[in-house]
């Protein structure tokens, strides 16, 4: 359901300067979209009705492999755009996009777009650099996934989708999936939970039934590094 403020729309366009990236006048055929904590955005192979702009919050893109297990493919926090992708000539989303904590898209339908800034070249050239920089990412996450141990990895993971706060000691409750997590991070689930458990002996962690909580943040950070930023 869109936001029907037009003051808190005008908003992010201008915090953005989202006019900018188009030629011609685009502003009246975008909407304010809310996004609850794990909604999906889009759903790989589903009909993708809008081309997005994420101006608050973070969502993770993942893909669906043929024998069911999911891949992450990236984290994604404002400004990032969804639907550069299909925007020529693709009538199904490439990837799943899943908020990761509450937040706000402008959206554009797909539809009005492909027929008012197929010919715009900023527009265009917009879409060529977001396409790049999104290659150069994946390009950088797969290598992630060959080559850092999985204590790096399952760190900077839980870091991305747990909020930022520069405590060292917090509290902060995470509800997982354990099976998800695992093919998210391309490992067995034997092996998640022997990680887990090394960073609970190492109070770093605290594993519960339906969460993780986060003890010493400032160590997670260690042990991450910039992997997933």
């Amino acid at each position: 359901m869109k936001i029907k403020s037009e003051n808190e729309l005008e908003y992010y366009i201008n915090k953005y300067h989202i006019m900018d990236i188009f030629d011609g006048d685009i502003k009246r055929y975008m909407e304010l979209l809310p996004f609850n904590k794990n909604e999906n955005i889009c759903r790989s192979n589903e009909k993708i009705n809008y081309f997005y702009f994420l101006v608050e919050g973070k969502v993770k893109a993942y893909s669906l492999l043929e024998n069911g297990k999911s891949l992450l493919l990236s984290f994604y926090k404002p400004l990032s755009i969804f639907g550069d992708m299909e925007f020529i000539d693709m009538d199904t989303a490439s990837s799943n996009i899943q908020a990761i904590e509450n937040s706000l898209c402008i959206g554009i339908p797909m539809s009005i777009l492909r027929k008012n800034a197929i010919n715009d070249t900023k527009f265009l050239k917009y879409i060529c650099k977001s396409l790049s920089n999104k290659l150069d990412k994946f390009s950088k996450y797969s290598s992630i996934n060959l080559l850092y141990p999985l204590e790096n990895r399952l760190a900077s993971y839980i870091l991305a989708i747990t909020s930022n706060n520069n405590s060292s000691q917090i509290n902060e409750l995470y509800t997982y999936n354990l099976t998800e997590m695992a093919d998210l991070l391309g490992t067995s689930y034997r092996h998640l939970m022997r990680t887990l458990n090394k960073l609970c002996n190492e109070k770093i962690i605290k594993k519960e039934k339906n969460s993780i909580i986060v003890l010493n943040r400032n160590s997670l950070k260690k042990l991450a590094g910039d992997i997933y930023q």
